[in-house]
């Protein structure tokens, strides 16, 4: 992982309500188990456009079917309410390594795209997530290429370090 990738910033989570009335906050977690949230720390919350807050130190539970937190610092409701809908980040260097042909999103956004042919498709903006496959979607500053990440089939290879991703896709498509 390069130095830049290490000081990524990586989306775990949202602060999406509250919980009683001593400061808890209800989550939704997107780290697998969800529970894995409450292992990162210091939280980045991101609780407007260009303001993160550092909260370390935070603990949790499962909650019925979603998560509470209690947070350092968050001592009633009116404070924590100022925190709903603020997304939760941890530094990318806290997650460990990935797994032989397993990526972060987070690693592949920037990474130019080239078909099998050598034409250049454009950079991976992100990805997101369908029932079948994830997609990772492509912009050129003209369009916009949505292709499945399916390794072997379109993804043909990622280079990391190189920063290029190699796909079998047609560039008129």
């Amino acid at each position: 992982m390069s130095e830049a990738a290490a000081g990524r910033r990586v989306p775990v989570g949202r602060i999406v309500g509250l919980y009683g009335v001593q400061g808890w906050v209800k989550l939704e977690s997107w780290t697998e188990p969800r529970t894995k949230i409450f292992d990162y720390h210091p939280w980045l919350l991101t609780t407007a456009p260009g303001v993160v807050k550092e909260i370390a130190g935070a603990k949790g539970r499962p909650q019925g079917k979603g998560l509470v937190a209690c947070l350092p610092g968050v001592d009633d409701r009116d404070t924590a309410a100022a925190l709903v809908g603020s997304d939760i980040h941890v530094a990318r260097g806290q997650l460990p390594p990935p797994g032989k042909d397993e990526y972060y999103w987070v690693d592949l956004e920037g990474l130019e795209v080239v078909t099998t042919e050598g034409a250049v498709l454009g950079r991976v903006s992100h990805l997101f997530a369908t029932g079948a496959n994830d997609v990772v979607v492509v912009r050129d500053g003209e369009r916009e290429r949505l292709v499945p990440f399916i390794q072997g089939s379109y993804v043909r290879s990622v280079d990391l370090s190189g920063g290029r991703m190699v796909v079998d896709w047609d560039p008129e498509f």
